[in-house]
């Protein structure tokens, strides 16, 4: 069971008043407010912020677990966030998982504990697959991907068709033996695939596909090892990007040029994919609504908790740039 404030008051010997007052840096004499704090440890209590918070009438706090921060993606989603809840007079906790089932679970046991007014999530495929809404006390507003249907409002991209954009994009300008690399950890991924390959279908094509862990490194290993097997595609998308950024080490790694060598198309238009010559075409996302429109959902979640499960489906756009010359 919780432990509570008279618990600590009666390991304490102390009235639950001076356990406010002591753990409120109220007027409590040293000793005594050390022997209120022993209790607290001796006992395991935690405060319940969001009540005081209420009382204090003061910003309340939402939490945003992300996949991986030093995906470019996730640093600006998390921006996006922040600005939102900044402007409604929210505080934020940010976690990162690392695409890791296990740090997840930590990390929504720790908003429970914070007692969190809402979490936005980004959950790895095999935590969303799980989630339940009554296993929180919390509204939960997943981004990025997706969870069981009617169970999270959530806001995502089109990726199917984001998936498909790139495959169209490469066969107009004259690619056929087009190939995929997709995350292994994600909804995203899998839907980004899902689409990749019912445009090759659709085209006529035979899809080629791989699956790595959605990193840099992984993805420079994989696409180094497919550069040095016979037959190399002639065009390569990828799903995210850092993927990219490793297809692009390997390329350069092994000499070949883009698009000359193989063609390059992903995900996230971010500064350097512009920069690095002849500049890289990318689905861009709108990462600034993205933000926007999950701490809306989480909003209008907490002003009417009944209201039916949302789920926000936004369009990409397609950046074309040198990495996918005509062939």
């Amino acid at each position: 069971m919780a432990v509570g404030i008279r618990d600590v008051a009666r390991a304490a010997g102390v009235s639950t008043a001076t356990v406010s007052r002591a753990l409120g840096k109220g007027p409590v004499s040293d000793a005594l407010r050390e022997q209120v704090e022993a209790a607290v440890r001796a006992t395991g209590y935690r405060p319940n912020l969001s009540a005081r918070r209420l009382r204090s009438q003061s910003a309340q706090t939402i939490g945003l677990i992300v996949a991986d921060i030093r995906n470019p993606f996730f640093t600006a989603v998390s921006r996006a966030v922040e600005d939102a809840a900044y402007q409604a007079g929210m505080r934020l906790i940010l976690c990162n998982t690392g695409e890791d089932a296990e740090r997840e679970a930590l990390y929504l046991r720790l908003m429970q504990e914070e007692r969190v007014t809402g979490v936005v999530f980004a959950p790895t495929r095999r935590t969303a697959e799980r989630l339940r809404p009554e296993e929180f006390s919390f509204p939960l507003v997943l981004i990025d991907r997706t969870g069981p249907p009617g169970g999270h409002d959530g806001v995502v991209l089109d990726n199917v068709a984001a998936g498909a954009a790139l495959v169209d994009h490469l066969v107009e300008q004259g690619y056929s033996r087009i190939a995929g690399l997709f995350g292994s950890t994600s909804s995203t991924a899998e839907e980004r695939r899902d689409g990749y390959v019912a445009a090759m279908r659709r085209h006529g094509l035979e899809p080629q596909m791989r699956h790595v862990l959605p990193d840099a490194g992984p993805a420079q290993a994989e696409v180094a090892r497919w550069l040095a097997e016979p037959g190399v595609p002639e065009a390569l998308i990828v799903s995210n990007g850092l993927i990219l950024m490793g297809a692009v080490r390997a390329a350069r790694a092994a000499g070949v040029a883009w698009p000359g060598g193989i063609a390059l198309a992903g995900f996230d238009n971010e500064p350097w994919t512009e920069l690095v010559e002849p500049g890289l075409t990318v689905i861009e996302q709108p990462v600034a609504e993205i933000g926007a429109q999950a701490i809306g959902l989480l909003f209008d979640r907490l002003k009417n908790p009944g209201q039916p499960v949302r789920k926000v489906v936004l369009s990409g756009r397609l950046i074309a740039r040198g990495s996918t010359g005509r062939r």
